[in-house]
């Protein structure tokens, strides 16, 4: 009888104890809501955010006077200054654009090529020091490396000239790895501009080429690569490419593109994918910014080796990492890393400080110059603390 009371008298010790440790454990969701208000509070303060805001409110209403037609968000320290989007996301649907609309980023998309290769050289699936041709044996030029692809520095024809007239005559919609096949069997073989690793010169083929030796490695088209080892595992749940658009996009983000007053129809190089392609949100591009910026992708390591200038001959303020623009101070070290895009009506721009700790997204799907002219917010972003380097117009497309 005692030793049952014992064990009575313990279980209720034991039950009392466990209600109580229970109630400690349990979180108080009123007090972390008021700390992480606290939180924001304070980042708020530290950036001057009202002040910010006003300021960056102001630049961009002087682009929806010029006739800007999109969606814009600005961001430092994690928070949101402006998150807008004005104008059509498709006129003849009369459909609206909203926060969630994609837009084709055009050459915007070469940083998911970039950043794609470099994942593969680091999971030890790709060497930068190899050659196209070690990929393609057929490929019928010698000496380009992975390196001069992700540079600009590899002297290829550009494709959408060379075989715009053979595309058409066709009425054939390449793909990455029929563009390798069409260089290979071209006879006359198309001269190349230049020897490898000579002269930077901006060419799509380059981008053409690094998403093809994605799919070859990777043993998936690129459009998959990129939604399973980029989009899903960073949420970008509104991030898809050109060859998706027949597939279940839901119809409420799709946008067309507009340019002299006309709606682009599919293009005969929409399927080429690596140099452009990828549609998204500003929303998604918050998140690729953050992986970019938190290492969340690849290592820190790679991402220097991204944002070193390889512009060798070009001395100046504007130069060309692996996939991503940069714009150099006078030290020649990179201040601002970034990205433009023009394709059928789309323009784009993604413009980052790693130490400021913000992000410039402008995405429009009715051509205006007025997208790449930033400078105004910039300065905003720094508080007017110092002097920008940047130029009015960064358009480099």
């Amino acid at each position: 009888m005692l030793r049952l009371t014992y064990f009575l008298l313990a279980s209720v010790v034991l039950l009392c104890s466990c209600e109580q440790t229970k109630k400690v454990e349990e979180p108080d969701l009123e007090e972390i809501k008021r700390l992480e208000q606290a939180r924001i509070d304070s980042i708020k303060t530290a950036i001057h955010f009202e002040e910010k805001k006003v300021t960056v409110l102001n630049a961009i209403n002087k682009k929806l006077k010029a006739g800007f037609n999109g969606a814009v968000l600005v961001q430092q320290a994690g928070i949101t200054l402006l998150d807008t989007a004005v104008g059509m996301a498709r006129i003849k649907d009369n459909l609206p654009l909203t926060n969630n609309s994609a837009f084709q980023l055009a050459s915007l998309s070469k940083t998911f090529t970039a950043i794609s290769i470099l994942k593969l050289v680091e999971q030890g699936k790709l060497n930068l020091n190899l050659t196209v041709k070690d990929y393609y044996p057929e490929f019928p030029y010698d000496g380009v490396t992975i390196r001069s692809l992700l540079s600009h520095r590899s002297g290829l024809p550009y494709y959408e000239y060379t075989f715009d007239q053979k595309a058409r005559q066709e009425k054939s919609y390449p793909n990455n790895q029929e563009l390798i096949e069409w260089f290979a069997q071209a006879n006359p073989r198309p001269k190349p501009y230049n020897l490898p690793d000579h002269y930077f010169s901006y060419n799509n083929t380059n981008f053409a080429i690094l998403a093809a030796i994605v799919e070859k490695v990777s043993k998936q088209d690129f459009n998959h690569f990129l939604r399973d080892e980029i989009f899903q595992p960073l949420g970008m749940s509104s991030s898809f490419t050109a060859r998706d658009l027949n597939d279940s996009i839901p119809n409420a983000i799709r946008t067309y593109g507009y340019q002299n007053g006309r709606e682009i129809p599919f293009d005969i190089y929409d399927n080429v994918l690596g140099d452009k392609g990828v549609f998204s949100t500003t929303a998604d591009l918050s998140k690729w910014y953050q992986a970019l910026s938190q290492e969340k992708v690849v290592s820190k390591e790679m991402l220097r080796e991204a944002y070193t200038p390889r512009s060798f001959e070009y001395p100046g303020l504007r130069n060309y990492g692996y996939g991503f623009r940069l714009w150099l101070n006078e030290k020649q070290q990179t201040d601002y890393v970034y990205h433009t895009g023009w394709w059928k009506g789309y323009n784009t721009i993604m413009f980052f400080d790693l130490r400021e700790d913000f992000v410039i997204i402008l995405l429009s799907n009715k051509y205006n110059r007025s997208v790449y002219h930033i400078k105004e917010v910039i300065d905003a972003l720094h508080g007017g603390k110092r002097e920008t380097s940047v130029e009015e117009n960064i358009l480099d497309e």
